[in-house]
């Protein structure tokens, strides 16, 4: 049975980051495309985890009612700093290095990175910010992917990296090492 929640997020393009006390957050919205057959607010999420099992939050996809995918991640326990927060193509985290996890969700076979001429991958994320008390939360519309293209056969994976993305370099924005994985699973599964 998957549980539906509503979520009502404007089409305007709009950028803002905001850093608490507790934490650092950050969110995006973006254009969004079609998406027929899935109910907006039709959700999935992948509990986030470190190679040796420690959880470390939880990542969020919603269908949106004009199609595209909004991300919100909520982590804690990490190491401060920016952090490459991406989509991965699979949903398997397999410890230690999650490389089970593949490559970034990439349907349109672009480039990785905003900044990247011929980029982005659907699964292409603003870094996810943490604060020193090892808080940080990031929320984003990606209007390249699909609700179903994320849950299609081989699922997928949300993956935090150990450094910040570049937001450029293909195909991985020099983001270093797989820190922390979790696969999306409907919710009420």
């Amino acid at each position: 049975m998957i549980r539906l929640h509503t979520v009502g997020f404007g089409l305007a393009a709009a950028t803002g980051l905001s850093l608490a006390a507790a934490g650092c957050s950050t969110t995006t919205n973006g254009p969004m495309a079609t998406q027929p057959g899935v109910a907006a607010g039709t959700a999935a999420t992948a509990r986030l985890m470190t190679a040796d099992g420690a959880d470390v939050g939880t990542a969020t996809a919603t269908a949106l009612s004009g199609g595209g995918v909004r991300v919100a991640v909520n982590a804690h326990d990490l190491p401060p700093g920016a952090h490459g927060a991406h989509i991965h193509a699979v949903g398997r985290c397999d410890a230690p290095d999650f490389t089970s996890a593949g490559g970034h969700w990439n349907p349109t076979g672009s480039q990785h990175g905003v900044q990247n001429p011929a980029g982005p991958h659907a699964g292409d994320m603003p870094n996810l910010l943490i604060g020193t008390n090892g808080e940080g939360s990031l929320a984003v519309n990606l209007p390249a992917g699909t609700y179903n293209g994320l849950m299609d056969a081989d699922g997928a994976a949300m993956v935090i990296h150990s450094g910040p993305d570049d937001m450029r370099t293909d195909p991985s924005g020099n983001s270093g090492s797989r820190i922390a994985c979790g696969v999306f699973m409907p919710e009420g599964m």
